[in-house]
């Protein structure tokens, strides 16, 4: 008896490091859906209001430096990295479209037309760049064309989703846009370069007809 207990005694430790080691390769594993130990912030469950809220405070937009003289080559869209409050990364990163349209005024009202759209997944532990599209330099030279730019969490718009009741693009530095989603997270009105010549080049008719949505977006 005396010799089986020190056996015991001997291999102890032996099992108490391997239930250690067990504990500690899957331990996390097992752990609760709702705690995560990896030092990330628990967004699985987030609504896609709570997606956008998060990018509301992380979208940032970079203007030309001389308020619209100038192309668009110098403006960007940042999705920028957590600053303050709880700066972990999310644990799951948040689809993020970056979507630019041009609004030009017509003889019918604003036209809304897509020019382009970047998809990424940002979580916050970074800083995201997105440079305006070559394609709005030609946009730009036009008098009664603007531009919209917003950030929104999740799957391209529908067409439902999409404003209705566009302002005219002479208002836009005044304007606000309503989308038909809580969706969005920010967005960016961009009246057209030269006011003076868009003045002479305004088309004279009566603007389309308004669809008027719940929901009205905020943007920085």
């Amino acid at each position: 008896m005396y010799r089986t207990h020190l056996r015991l005694r001997h291999k102890a430790p032996t099992a108490c490091a391997a239930a250690i080691a067990l504990l500690t390769a899957g331990g996390c594993a097992k752990a609760s859906a709702g705690a995560h130990v990896s030092g990330c912030r628990d967004d699985d469950h987030w609504s896609v209001q709570q997606q956008a809220a998060w990018l509301r405070s992380e979208a940032a937009f970079h203007e030309p430096t001389d308020g619209g003289g100038s192309p668009y080559q110098d403006a960007t869209v940042e999705i920028r990295a957590e600053r303050m409050g709880d700066v972990r990364p999310l644990c799951e990163p948040v689809a993020v479209q970056v979507e630019f349209w041009t609004l030009t005024a017509t003889a019918r009202g604003t036209e809304m037309s897509s020019v382009m759209r970047y998809r990424m997944s940002a979580d916050g532990s970074r800083t995201r760049t997105v440079g305006f599209p070559a394609d709005l330099l030609a946009a730009r030279d036009r008098a009664c064309t603007g531009v919209l730019v917003a950030a929104y969490a999740g799957a391209p718009l529908t067409e439902d989703e999409l404003p209705r009741g566009l302002p005219d693009p002479g208002t836009l530095r005044n304007a606000d846009v309503r989308f038909g989603t809580e969706r969005i997270g920010a967005y960016r009105l961009l009246p057209p370069p030269h006011p003076t010549r868009y003045g002479t080049a305004r088309p004279t008719a009566s603007p389309a007809p308004s669809r008027s949505v719940a929901w009205d977006i905020y943007h920085p």
